[in-house]
């Protein structure tokens, strides 16, 4: 008899534990497949901050999604006993007075003044070039990614959660009430594969494009930022005088391989404000799942009411996975509405009738 589970989901990266974590507080059984082909979790910044620091406005959604991830991120960090939530305060480096202008004018906004900071503060450090001085985003930090997804795995496949392998979607039946693959049987399945949706015979209707971005992992002793600074890029400190620079985005290369048109943009980026020398020690590429509207993928097939779907994060899963993911949740266990912004129905035009011919 086949061994039996409430939910399937697939995909190990930000979206797809989001989904386990929330299973596994409501006690429902639940079985992980992932070949860990998508990178876009694992190479992530990390960063969490609410503004979008080029126009000085708030990410869609902002307030609320933090309010739920901040919370859960320090019970997640509970549970497996480590530091996930590094709190950090971050700074956008200003160019001119037409900015700070820019920037009061955006923080009068009705939801603003809680994120930004009503002052500029010299950038007190002699190897950082910022003559127009620093604006400071408030409640930000970073979620260590990569470790996040190494414990969350291990602990998965402690309990015998986790499949460490590529989903075979051609093994897949599909009948009313259960779906099963192989050997194994489950109520319900969430697609949670990043930008490995576009090979997902039912859900590639939805227009996922998917952005390139590649980062840096520098080491420059001397510099001594506890903070994170914007200019043209990040930079990000993670101790013992390593940072990260990033990101880039690229909208046609669907790799993960670095590329060396991508360090040399961030090189140049970099080197306009920070003076000191430094020494590059990795540079690693991922590929985001970002929609044509900058908004998440949620939802049940249009078809198939036992197929789900949680993804299209883009650049900002630290924030938006738990609250979608709790959302996806409540919206299968307990008929609740999703945000209609947010929700897969809005692309329900897109879904063709020509779907594969294995399904019973």
């Amino acid at each position: 008899m086949a061994e039996r589970f409430d939910y399937f989901i697939v995909g190990s990266g930000l979206a797809g534990i989001c989904f386990a974590e929330h299973l596994r507080r409501a006690g429902k059984r639940f079985l992980l497949f992932s070949d860990e082909s998508q990178q876009a979790s694992e190479v992530a910044g990390g960063l969490y901050n609410p503004l979008i620091l080029k126009r000085f406005t708030l990410a869609h959604n902002a307030a609320e999604q933090l309010d739920y991830a901040i919370p859960f991120y320090e019970d997640l960090s509970q549970f497996l006993g480590l530091e996930l939530d590094i709190k950090m305060r971050t700074f956008r480096i200003m160019h001119s007075v037409a900015e700070h202008n820019t920037w009061f004018e955006a923080r009068d906004q009705r939801g603003y003044s809680r994120f930004m900071s009503d002052r500029f503060e010299p950038v007190n450090n002699p190897h950082i070039e910022a003559p127009f001085k620093l604006a400071e985003v408030l409640e930000t930090g970073r979620l260590d990614t990569k470790l996040l997804r190494t414990a969350y795995i291990d602990y998965l496949k402690r309990v015998f959660c986790f499949r460490s392998e590529r989903f075979n979607y051609e093994r897949l039946e599909i009948a009313d009430g259960y779906v099963k693959y192989d050997d194994v049987v489950a109520t319900k399945l969430v697609f949670a594969e990043g930008y490995g949706l576009k090979a997902n015979p039912f859900f590639n209707y939805l227009p996922l494009n998917g952005t390139k971005g590649e980062l840096l992992l520098i080491r420059c002793p001397g510099l001594g930022e506890t903070r994170v600074l914007k200019s043209g890029v990040f930079i990000i400190p993670l101790g013992n005088d390593l940072y990260r620079v990033g990101s880039t985005y690229k909208w046609k290369d669907k790799t993960n391989v670095p590329t060396e048109e991508a360090k040399a943009e961030l090189l140049e980026k970099l080197k306009k404000f920070l003076t000191l020398p430094f020494e590059v020690m990795d540079h690693v590429a991922g590929v985001r799942p970002t929609v044509t509207d900058r908004k998440p993928l949620v939802g049940r097939h249009p078809q198939y009411a036992n197929l789900y779907v949680l993804n299209g994060f883009g650049s900002r899963g630290v924030m938006i996975g738990p609250l979608a993911a709790h959302q996806l949740l409540q919206f299968i266990e307990t008929n609740s509405s999703l945000p209609e912004d947010e929700s897969i129905d809005r692309f329900a035009s897109l879904c063709s009738s020509q779907l594969p011919n294995h399904i019973e």
